[in-house]
């Protein structure tokens, strides 16, 4: 069988019997793809050097099952170089896809997304807008979005000045005038909708994300985020 070429990066790593590797690599064209990377720990071959997180590549597999056989593996591109803060975010983001996603479904457009984040994430002195957008455009490429902007029950745009709570599976429900616990004003809803982060809009949209992401996820803990809490940033009162 012909080996595919497929472009895109490594998500996870681990050691297979004595001398290989298991890879997990999100590609543009298939989405996660697993693969066996033969003989090549305790080495000094350019796969081991290559299949690293961040790195972009082009990988040649084949195999007919879920686990292929990584045949080839190159550089496209300088990897993306990242540190402390930035570094765990995009460790987190590589958990959470690793996760989320099912082999062999191509998401085109998470795997734009994820490169934006990444890139973004060098750049960028405040990690979490990048969090809080990369986590709503992956619910809403795989389906779970939540329309933020209208009333599950009327259809009506939300209310400035109102307070609504989000329902699973409905969507945004109007409680009253009054803030109640649970509750996320209208407006704040809003700008998270249309990505205008402010202090409100980021908590609500940590908020909304963490229990629908949390579904997906399962209730084993995310190391990147154990890792992130046992460093000096746990002192500035942030997380992932």
């Amino acid at each position: 069988m012909a080996a595919e070429q497929l472009n895109g990066y490594v998500l996870h790593r681990r050691a297979y019997r004595e001398t290989s590797f298991l890879v997990n690599i999100f590609t543009l064209e298939n989405g996660k793809v697993s693969a066996v990377v033969k003989g090549v720990r305790g080495s000094k071959s350019d796969k081991k050097s290559l299949l690293q997180p961040f790195q972009p590549l082009l990988i040649a597999v084949s195999g007919r099952s879920e686990l292929k056989n990584l045949q080839q593996v190159e550089s496209t591109g300088a990897m993306i170089r990242l540190a402390g803060q930035a570094l765990y975010c995009a460790l987190y983001l590589n958990e959470v896809l690793n996760r989320v996603l099912a082999d062999e479904i191509p998401h085109p457009e998470i795997f734009v997304l994820y490169q934006q984040s990444m890139h973004a994430l060098v750049v960028q002195t405040n990690f979490e807008p990048v969090l809080r957008s990369f986590e709503l455009g992956l619910l809403d490429a795989l389906g779970y979005g939540i329309d933020l902007t209208h009333d599950a029950d009327t259809g009506q745009p939300l209310a400035d000045n109102g307070y609504y709570r989000i329902v699973p599976e409905l969507g945004c429900v109007y409680q009253g005038d009054i803030r109640l616990s649970g509750c996320y004003s209208g407006q704040s809803l809003l700008n998270v909708a249309s990505e205008n982060w402010d202090k409100d809009s980021l908590l609500a949209a940590k908020r909304i994300t963490r229990t629908t992401l949390g579904e997906l996820l399962g209730s084993k803990p995310l190391m990147s985020r154990e890792l992130f809490k046992q460093t000096h940033f746990k002192s500035k009162g942030r997380e992932l």
